[in-house]
């Protein structure tokens, strides 16, 4: 029957009159996608009980993240199976290399073994071959003389031969050699150290590195250190785009790289121990943090007669106008040769274009200026610059990114700068908000510019002496960017150094003290 019975009643007997209802088809829950079982082991089981109460695709959500999870730790297993293969081939091919090398190197000492054996077979063959003839020549002559010799009355007595048939003094013993070459076996490899992270060290831009022997090993000679520049933290990867730099003859268990220059986040170094034959395998690759500050100048904002070449700065007075020049040559090629736009009627006005780049244009009319392009937010920055001391004038310090086009640096509130000026009369100056400070300190050739944005410091030191030349006491509203300016000049950025220890030093004792020019600040 297609139909249920609900409810079943004889048509004669009494009572109410039941009906028959139509069957209703069950409707069944979809089935879960293949392999979303795992849910339940993700999530408890009345997570998966409340999840089918909510509705039948109710689960996708969840589904969609596990599998999202699951694809990331693939993707991550899979590069590490393609980095462990890559040091298989590359393992295979150095045994390859280093056997056939090794094999003709034994061949090579043998044969230098067997060339002093054959030179002193030779020599002692000789002295026996040059010893036999004189003997005989010398028991010939007394034979002759024989009978001359026992007429004599006094030699009649005993007659001795002078030279002795005996050749014991020309043999040879080479039974501590024989020993000695049947003890011969393969110089032992030296065991990998192991680096010292606790006393290895990250600063003033130097890494030193420090390491040990896990057992004592007369026999080394040296040590290899390796190291390489990333931008990865963790161990070390097989593929890397900076190549391993080589240090040899390492004589002590530690080493100090110094002037280094960190445009990197991370450095990985490894070390290997040598002795007169041959090197041990690498130490355990480690990783140390070289964090600095590290940036660049903006050539797409500088003035027009600044010509920048990476983190160099040159004057040039020619600079703008060769560049209208070349705007007006490439906008006069776009022209017809017509009467009324040829070149001898038409006349170009040298107007710049401003150049927008990164939200501001560039600097124009006498702000010599050229800014960095790394924002500085937080605590401890710290670059140098070096100018040409025939610069007739110079400026260095930060600014807000919203300095203005015409505004000269340390004349405006939105810049704090020191200022040389060594035209018609030399001043050394501390400038913010069009306020001067002179500084009655030596002018050094390179300064040395610490900023902390969270505590609202800004100091110039003498580079190289690292005397404190200035301090800036200010509120910082926003971020700030490195800031230059030279006129009839050039200067020579330097960054990704490190804080100096001997500034974080002073800089201790300049936060309990009271600023030094509060009338700037």
């Amino acid at each position: 029957m297609s139909d249920l019975l609900i409810g079943h009643q004889n048509e004669a007997s009494e009572g109410p009159q039941r009906t028959l209802l139509p069957r209703t088809p069950m409707t069944r829950r979809p089935p879960l996608p293949r392999g979303s079982e795992h849910l339940a082991a993700l999530k408890p089981d009345s997570c998966v009980r409340s999840l089918a109460l909510r509705g039948p695709w109710s689960w996708m959500p969840a589904l969609e993240e596990a599998l999202r999870k699951i694809i990331t730790t693939l993707a991550v297993k899979n590069e590490e199976i393609q980095n462990f293969i890559y040091a298989l081939k590359q393992m295979l091919q150095n045994v390859e290399a280093n056997s056939v090398k090794v094999q003709e190197d034994l061949e090579g000492e043998f044969q230098t073994l067997y060339s002093l054996l054959d030179e002193l077979k030779e020599n002692m063959l000789m002295k026996i071959k040059q010893a036999r003839p004189s003997r005989t020549y010398e028991l010939q002559a007394a034979k002759q003389i024989k009978d001359s010799v026992t007429m004599a009355p006094a030699f009649r007595l005993s007659l001795k031969a002078k030279v002795s048939d005996n050749m014991s003094h020309l043999m040879v013993d080479f039974a501590q050699e024989r020993c000695m070459l049947q003890a011969l076996k393969f110089l032992p490899v030296p065991s990998a150290p192991e680096i010292d992270m606790a006393e290895s060290l990250v600063a003033d831009n130097c890494v030193t590195l420090v390491w040990k022997m896990p057992d004592e090993d007369s026999k080394i000679d040296h040590y290899v250190l390796e190291y390489r520049k990333t931008n990865f933290e963790g161990p070390p990867r097989v593929k890397e785009d900076q190549p391993w730099m080589v240090i040899e003859g390492i004589k002590q268990t530690e080493y100090t790289l110094s002037g280094l220059k960190f445009d990197m986040k991370y450095m990985n170094f490894r070390v290997k121990a040598c002795n007169k034959a041959v090197a041990g395998e690498f130490s355990e690759p480690v990783t140390l943090e070289t964090r600095a500050f590290m940036f660049r100048l903006d050539a797409g904002t500088c003035h027009q007669n600044l010509r920048v070449e990476e983190l160099s700065v040159e004057w040039d007075a020619m600079g703008g106008k060769v560049q209208d020049i070349k705007a007006r040559e490439k906008d006069s090629k776009g022209r017809t040769a017509s009467p009324v736009n040829s070149p001898a009627r038409c006349v170009q006005s040298p107007k710049r274009m401003p150049s927008a780049r990164g939200g501001r244009d560039r600097f124009t009319a006498e702000s010599y200026t050229v800014l960095g392009d790394t924002l500085i937010d937080g605590a401890d920055h710290y670059w140098e610059v070096k100018y040409d001391r025939d610069s007739k004038a110079f400026g260095v310090g930060v600014a807000y990114r919203s300095l203005g086009k015409f505004d000269q640096l340390g004349k405006t509130s939105a810049s704090w700068c020191l200022h040389l000026n060594n035209w018609l009369q030399v001043s050394f100056t501390a400038k913010h908000n069009n306020k001067a400070k002179v500084l009655d300190v030596p002018v050094p050739d390179c300064i040395g510019v610490y900023c902390n944005f969270h505590e609202g410091f800004l100091s110039f030191y003498n580079a190289k002496t690292k005397q404190l030349l200035h301090t800036f006491k200010a509120k910082f509203t926003q971020p700030v960017l490195p800031a230059f300016m030279v006129w009839c000049g050039s200067f020579h950025v330097y960054s990704g150094l490190q804080v100096p220890s001997s500034v974080k030093s002073l800089q201790k004792r300049n936060s309990t003290t009271s600023s030094s020019n509060a009338s700037l600040t």
